[in-house]
């Protein structure tokens, strides 16, 4: 025991929340509870009496046990070794732990989150000398934390002065020497491959940047329709069933981020078991290696303890700001934070505060937003800019969207996702529902598909978005009066519906072709399905019955395409094109013919 801890006890137990009494106790110290050591954290403080939130169940823990204070807030560690880790919601890494205690966590246990054996080859920045001034953020070197990723060893937060000394190139562990810096006080700082960070206090950047690029997801409804950006922040609300998990794992599995942090807080077990079988063995599509080469898995399930749950979004939010400040564009996301609301409302019940809308804190909307904008894109302090996006699924109870969680969340992001319980039950994947789904991003998303794509993106995109729009107001009348009721046109208008519905919206993740789709193929596919419809839309003007329209067998091609050619085959895609035109011109043609025929006689 070090000269910095404090010793204590225990005078309250009530579930999670301990009561202790600790001289020289924080608000926000670690403490070790119990004979166990299990781990906690201080949230309030009367004189030396302390509250405190334990983050393991307090099951068998007795008044009067030991307390010892830490002397330090909830951390995490933060170097090379991350990449390709599976930690719980305190950064406990759960392969170790896995081989420590089996497959349940024994409470009390203490395992690193870095390995500290394992010999990492260290490259010093060249351009660095003694004598130098260094500041926070200042690159001293580089280390290959695996072949996709390039860790770069930055000065911590809150350290500058003369470098003294910095490290030759070879192998070192994460507690060796790497430099050391000496202050304006003339205190010598001992720099390693690693740093720690609490996890409730964000990172220092220079300053916030706009973002510039859209974060290409591979997902036709999220990138052509509602599209996210870089350093955006976005939420997935939606029912039991309707998809929410599925849809952040595509984005995880296929978004062109540098890096995916993927917190799984308070989802079941299975879901998140599938995630950890199947992402080490998927390939990334943009370097073509390992897709857990640029992820961390954060797994805190709901049988796991309510309070490492809610510290679980800190600690992956800390880790992708590590990674942000290092130049990298991150994604991080949270499945679900509705299980990590009910997380502030189980700890907030337990503490007697005053609870208001449907049981939840008053401080929700304040615990969220602080939360959320954590995300952005920032200029680093050496680093160039780095990003952080955001994702949150939100689990609103039988699918309503007024309660607390869901309408306090859309009032802070910019994008938002609305799963459609409707869709999901009309087997129409992803079922994100675009009359009720929104995004602040497409005029900075246009920019980058008209340069990079096509300069009629936007148009080809608001055309399908009327379309859609049409499509509801007609399926009202036909709900009530029947198809016969509407016009040759009006029913055309339909047709070009579905096509864009069943062609271009709907998208299967278990497709080995169609669950990833370049943005060149996505522009195809939906210039297709417009380009049909005002085809059709100007024979049907002809005279040419929508019947005849409705027989042509590309409308069946169309719906199909997407699964028969992949995104390397976008020739294929778009040489049905031609097919489209050759087939509308000898309509055109028939009917020309008919009705010159109808004027001579």
């Amino acid at each position: 025991m070090s000269d910095t801890n404090k010793l204590g006890v225990i005078r309250d137990i009530n579930g999670p929340i301990v009561t202790i009494e600790l001289p020289g106790a924080r608000s926000g110290e670690q403490v070790k509870i119990g004979e166990l050591g299990l781990y906690g954290e201080i949230i309030s403080l009367n004189g030396q009496r302390a509250v405190v939130q334990t983050y393991e169940s307090t099951d068998g823990v007795r008044p009067g046990e030991p307390v010892v204070g830490l002397g330090w807030p909830l951390s995490v560690e933060l170097g090379p070794g991350l990449m390709g880790g599976i930690f719980d919601g305190v950064q406990r890494p759960l392969l170790k732990i896995a081989l420590e205690s089996g497959d349940y966590i024994r409470r009390g246990l203490t395992i690193p989150a870095l390995d500290r054996t394992k010999l990492w080859a260290f490259v010093p920045n060249q351009e660095l000398e003694p004598g130098a001034t260094v500041g926070p953020g200042v690159v001293l070197g580089r280390v290959q934390e695996t072949l996709t990723i390039e860790h770069r060893i930055l000065v911590p937060p809150g350290i500058s002065g003369e470098l003294e000394e910095i490290a030759p190139a070879g192998e070192y562990d994460i507690e060796s020497t790497i430099a050391r810096v000496r202050d304006q006080k003339g205190v010598s700082h001992r720099l390693s491959l690693y740093q720690r960070w609490p996890v409730r206090k964000p990172r220092p950047y220079l300053k916030r940047d706009d973002g510039v690029s859209p974060l290409i997801t591979g997902q036709r409804v999220i990138d052509t329709f509602f599209p996210q950006i870089k350093g955006g922040k976005g939420a997935v609300p939606g029912p039991f069933g309707a998809g929410k998990t599925v849809v952040q794992q595509q984005i995880a599995r296929w978004s062109n981020a540098d890096i995916v942090i993927y917190v799984g807080c308070g989802e079941r077990g299975n879901e998140l078991v599938d995630v950890l079988e199947t992402f080490p063995e998927l390939d990334d599509p943009y370097s073509g290696r390992k897709l857990m080469e640029r992820t961390l898995l954060v797994a805190n399930t709901s049988n796991m303890p309510v309070v490492a749950r809610e510290a679980s979004v800190y600690v992956g939010m800390t880790m992708a700001e590590y990674y942000r400040d290092m130049g990298y564009d991150v994604v991080m996301l949270a499945d679900s934070t509705s299980r990590w609301a009910e997380a502030l409302r189980e700890v907030s019940g337990r503490l007697g505060q005053m609870p208001v809308e449907e049981g939840y804190p008053a401080y929700l909307a304040s615990r969220l937003a602080a939360v959320y904008e954590r995300a952005g894109r920032v200029e680093t302090f050496g680093a160039g800019s780095g990003s952080v996006t955001l994702i949150g699924a939100v689990s609103p109870p039988g699918g309503d969207f007024s309660e607390p969680v869901t309408s306090h969340t859309k009032d802070i992001i910019e994008t938002f996702w609305a799963l459609s319980k409707e869709l999901a039950d009309a087997r129409h994947y992803p079922s994100i529902d675009w009359v009720t789904s929104f995004s602040s991003h497409v005029q900075t998303a246009a920019e980058w598909w008209h340069s990079e794509i096509d300069p009629d993106w936007e148009k080809r995109r608001g055309a399908a978005l009327a379309l859609l729009a049409r499509d509801a107001e007609l399926s009202r009348i036909v709900n009530l009066v029947g198809p016969e009721a509407l016009s040759d046109a009006q029913r055309w208008e339909l047709e070009g519906a579905s096509l864009i519905k069943e062609g271009v919206l709907q998208q299967s993740a278990l497709d080995e072709i169609d669950t990833f789709c370049s943005p060149a193929k996505q522009y195809a596919l939906l210039d297709l399905a417009i380009t049909i419809y005002k085809r059709g839309e100007a024979l049907i003007k002809l005279g040419v019955p929508v019947t005849e329209l409705q027989r042509l067998p590309l409308l069946a091609k169309m719906r199909r395409i997407k699964s028969m050619y992949s995104s390397e085959q976008l020739e294929q895609v778009q040489a049905f094109r031609l097919e489209v035109d050759q087939a509308m011109e000898a309509i055109r043609m028939e009917y020309a013919k008919q009705g010159e025929l109808m004027a001579v006689s």
